[in-house]
């Protein structure tokens, strides 16, 4: 297991994606916690995300996801995130980029050595959806 943090201002899923490229993972999970600045998040409808944005001080209540790579051997990640506010109200959807971490995130990746995981362009959802071998 990779114990890694993502300091302050980074764009959370971006960083997600770097460290697991810098790891050489191409495939595997992840969880995460910690706090954000803001938050973008998507709901999948019709063909494409729809985002909503939350901004001010953020507690990541829980984000997991899994690691693949596409057809070209990119690193794909694919995170759900929840979040709460200083009201204890939570929101979640997929983690878009754009959501800054705030004092820190704690990052925890779980190899899947021997799997293949490769995510391929669905021309139904218009998704890079995963196709496990």
């Amino acid at each position: 297991m990779l114990v890694l943090r993502i300091p302050e201002d980074e764009d959370l899923a971006l960083a997600i994606k770097k460290r697991a490229e810098e790891s050489g993972v191409k495939a595997g999970v992840f969880l995460l916690i910690g706090a954000l600045k803001n938050v973008t998040l998507g709901c999948y409808r019709k063909g494409a995300y729809e985002q909503v944005k939350f901004a001010g001080s953020l507690e990541i209540a829980s984000c997991s996801g899994n690691i693949a790579v596409d057809e070209k051997d990119n690193v794909v990640i694919h995170a759900h995130i929840v979040v709460s506010n200083e009201k204890g109200q939570a929101f979640g959807g997929h983690l878009m980029e754009g959501s800054r971490v705030g004092v820190t995130a704690e990052l925890m990746i779980v190899e899947g050595l021997g799997s293949n995981l490769v995510r391929s362009l669905d021309e139904k959802t218009n998704l890079k959806l995963l196709r496990p071998s």
